[in-house]
């Protein structure tokens, strides 16, 4: 493993947030694993993340914004460990016991949100569309 690791756990108590010695521990895993994510999803969309901070006119700001996104998504995953699974909706009846959960994101603790790889300019908005019944030309 030779990848960089684009935040440290004193990013994460810097902008308020404290850590126990267990967590602080989980976080240093965490932002690793956050890290190669995060070149990986760029890779996909042919960008190199390292050649982009690189940059000599925006390379700063890029790296700022990079390590925004990676300890905004190890809070994520920091706050799913300790408060158990993220619910975006739910829904609960007494009469016949009907439970409606709708899970944030099932069983994926570290992730990122589109809006977050769109603010890095990674992933694009792209609008398409596809002729599914041959009648254009």
């Amino acid at each position: 493993m030779s990848g960089a690791v684009y935040a440290q756990a004193s990013d994460i108590t810097a902008i308020g947030r404290t850590l126990s010695a267990e967590q602080e521990q989980a976080a240093g895993v965490l932002l690793t694993q956050a890290s190669a994510m995060l070149r990986l999803e760029a890779n996909s969309y042919g960008k190199n993340i390292d050649r982009m901070i690189a940059d000599p006119e925006t390379g700063e700001d890029f790296a700022l914004a990079v390590k925004m996104v990676v300890v905004q998504a190890v809070c994520r995953a920091l706050d799913a460990s300790e408060e158990g699974v993220a619910v975006q909706s739910a829904s609960e009846s007494l009469g016949p016991y009907q439970y409606n959960y709708t899970y944030l994101n099932a069983g994926q603790m570290l992730y990122y949100k589109k809006s977050e790889m769109q603010q890095l300019g990674i992933a694009r908005q792209s609008v398409g569309w596809a002729d599914l019944y041959g009648v254009m030309e």
